[in-house]
């Protein structure tokens, strides 16, 4: 009979062991563990765009024909938008047409050169009559005076047919040029990003029809300037962006800045991010973290475990609060110098919740 009771009486305890040990809180915990610790320079990272263009026209008009759709790849040199020229072939073909009358009334010949021709032989009757002493000096010089002042009304004129003509040709280039400047063409290489006119609208001079950005892109990293001196081209990096959550991308610094930014007083370091270029969008933000160093480790914990200087430190079911020292950190592990052994665990979330001396379950995370 007594060693019944003590069977029922051992299960009773077992039974409230297994109670109050159900009712601990769970405490999610990360082995501490050995290897590679990483000193990384922590930083905010923007996304822009390698080139942005306004698609603008100098010539105000009706826009003829549109190629302008959001999101559409163009090549340098594809015609967008067309303005239309009819007013302007109308100016370039009267100027034409004065011209071309100009060139074929000069090939025709001056009426002067009559005159000429009828001086010169004046001229000439003139020298014999003097030489036979027909005639006094007075009027052969009268004569010569003639036919230099008909030459020079001769030159005069070539002078100002060559100047017509000259006019007129410069008046089509200028005209043609303000028609060339009607059609709206890719600068470069991008996709057309935003729309501000369509077919048939009317624009003024310079008025902005379409936004056109470079496939390319660039990712510039701002750092704090006690961290900027360690950062040098050829570091490599992890980049997170906010938009794509904990997803991790490996980068590697290929310029720096010499100077600050005059606001924020932060260094910039463009980055070569290895990601899919679709994914870079402008405007896109995220963090940075760019190794400067690295050692062995006797002893790696999550960053996120360690607050304040201290660790929870789960052992034999009860937490511990310990404080350490802190070697290299990076964006994700921190190398602890004092305080923690390896195979021993930290609670790495909800550290708010704990406190020492707290009797806890535990639920290993990676």
């Amino acid at each position: 009979m007594g060693l019944k009771l003590g069977l029922v009486g051992v299960a009773l305890v077992a039974i409230v062991v297994v109670i109050l040990s159900s009712l601990r809180p769970v405490a999610r915990v990360a082995v501490v563990t050995h290897g590679r610790a990483v000193n990384a320079v922590p930083g905010s990272v923007l996304v822009s765009a390698t080139r942005i263009s306004q698609l603008t026209s100098e010539i105000g008009g009706r826009i003829q024909k549109s190629d302008l759709e959001p999101g559409k790849m163009v090549k340098e040199g594809d015609v967008l938008a067309q303005l239309d020229t009819g007013d302007l072939d109308l100016v370039i073909e009267k100027i034409k047409i004065d011209s071309d009358a100009t060139k074929k009334r000069v090939a025709a010949g001056s009426a002067i050169q009559f005159e000429y021709d009828t001086a010169v032989e004046n001229e000439q009757n003139a020298e014999k009559q003097f030489a036979r002493g027909s005639i006094p000096s007075l009027e052969l010089s009268r004569d010569k005076r003639a036919v230099e002042a008909i030459k020079l009304r001769m030159v005069q004129e070539d002078v100002q047919n060559k100047q017509t003509i000259d006019t007129f040709e410069n008046q089509v280039k200028v005209n043609e040029r303000l028609r060339d400047k009607m059609t709206i063409t890719a600068p470069f290489d991008g996709v057309i990003s935003v729309v501000n006119a369509r077919k048939d609208d009317q624009i003024g001079n310079g008025y902005s029809i379409a936004t056109l950005i470079t496939v390319t892109r660039k990712v510039e990293a701002k750092i704090s300037e006690e961290n900027f001196a360690s950062v040098q081209v050829g570091q490599r990096a992890v980049v997170r962006f906010l938009t794509y959550g904990d997803a991790e991308f490996p980068a590697t610094v290929i310029q720096k800045l010499p100077t600050a930014e005059a606001g924020t007083q932060r260094y910039i370091a463009y980055l070569d991010v290895k990601v899919e270029p679709g994914k870079l969008l402008p405007d896109l933000t995220g963090e940075v973290s760019i190794v400067v160093g690295e050692r062995d480790a006797k002893a790696l914990v999550p960053r996120r475990a360690v607050f304040d200087g201290f660790v929870f430190v789960v052992k034999d079911g009860q937490v511990e609060r310990r404080k350490v020292t802190l070697g290299y950190t990076s964006l994700n592990m921190a190398e602890v110098l004092e305080g923690v052994q390896t195979d021993e665990q930290v609670i790495v979330d909800e550290l708010d919740q704990f406190h020492p001396g707290q009797h806890v379950r535990v639920e290993v995370v990676k």
